[in-house]
């Protein structure tokens, strides 16, 4: 059995054994190497500000993975742009390293309307910038606290605080110019459509409160029927209003001729 050993010296069989052995290691390392691409690197490009379709296709065509780590916009970069990267540019890397990316988002995120209706108009703005919000028109309206907001409004309608709206919108707003001491004759709104009566009644500082009608589907273009204050008292004489003052007003979705200027049959 030992006879393979015995017609041998010792020291043969050892070095045979040691040579096996290291040919053996060597080629597991080789070919580790070879599995591994070891010793092969490649070096980051930048893809910074790059269209994220157009950059992922060339970091895979330099032979990176490349997964979007994150999302966020940024108003002042073009859309769907590239914002970050990892590794950085210039970067020396082993093939086949994956590139995670952080792109600016092509639809801006929607945010929570802030509380801007009793605050000043400098105060206002702070808080539309801090908001990403931008400030539209500005209305001046007569009322009591001069200078405050008394209304936001959004594409033409007051908007509530926490209401969402998207990011970068243009918010309105009506301003009080303080009240003027000047009483005028209260106008006769009677017959005239909401969307006329607006229009004379803002230029004369007056607010307008609409006392709702389940009936009118089209607010504009509904017909005031009945005012309070009345144009004319009971004996037919003019009735005065200041301006900051509220009228209300009924709405019908038709003309009627119910109601004279004093609001009675």
């Amino acid at each position: 059995m030992f006879k393979f050993i015995t017609d041998k010296p010792f020291l043969v069989n050892l070095l045979v054994a040691a040579v096996l052995a290291f040919l053996l290691i060597f080629l597991t390392l080789q070919t580790l190497g070879w599995i591994t691409k070891h010793g092969e690197y490649l070096t980051v490009p930048s893809v910074k500000g790059k269209n994220t379709e157009e950059a992922t296709k060339f970091l895979e065509s330099k032979g990176f993975d490349v997964v979007v780590q994150d999302s966020i916009y940024t108003d002042t970069l073009q859309r769907g742009t590239i914002i970050k990267q990892l590794p950085d540019a210039n970067a020396t890397v082993k093939i086949n390293r994956t590139v995670y990316i952080t792109v600016n988002r092509y639809i801006p995120p929607m945010i929570a309307m802030p509380s801007l209706e009793g605050k000043s108009l400098n105060f206002a703005l702070n808080i539309l910038d801090r908001s990403h919000l931008l400030l539209g028109d500005t209305v001046y309206r007569a009322d009591f606290m001069k200078g405050a907001i008394i209304e936001q409004r959004y594409k033409g309608k007051r908007i509530d605080p926490g209401a969402k709206i998207q990011w970068g919108s243009r918010i309105d707003l009506v301003i009080s110019g303080g009240l003027n001491e000047n009483t005028m004759v209260v106008p006769d709104l009677i017959g005239l459509t909401y969307q006329q009566a607006k229009n004379q009644i803002d230029s004369l500082g007056i607010l307008l409160n609409l006392v709702p009608d389940p009936t009118v589907r089209d607010t504009l273009n509904a017909f005031i029927y009945k005012q309070n204050p009345s144009h004319l008292d009971v004996l037919k004489k003019p009735l005065y209003i200041r301006s900051g003052m509220v009228m209300d007003v009924w709405l019908s979705p038709v003309m009627m001729n119910l109601y004279d200027s004093s609001g009675n049959n």
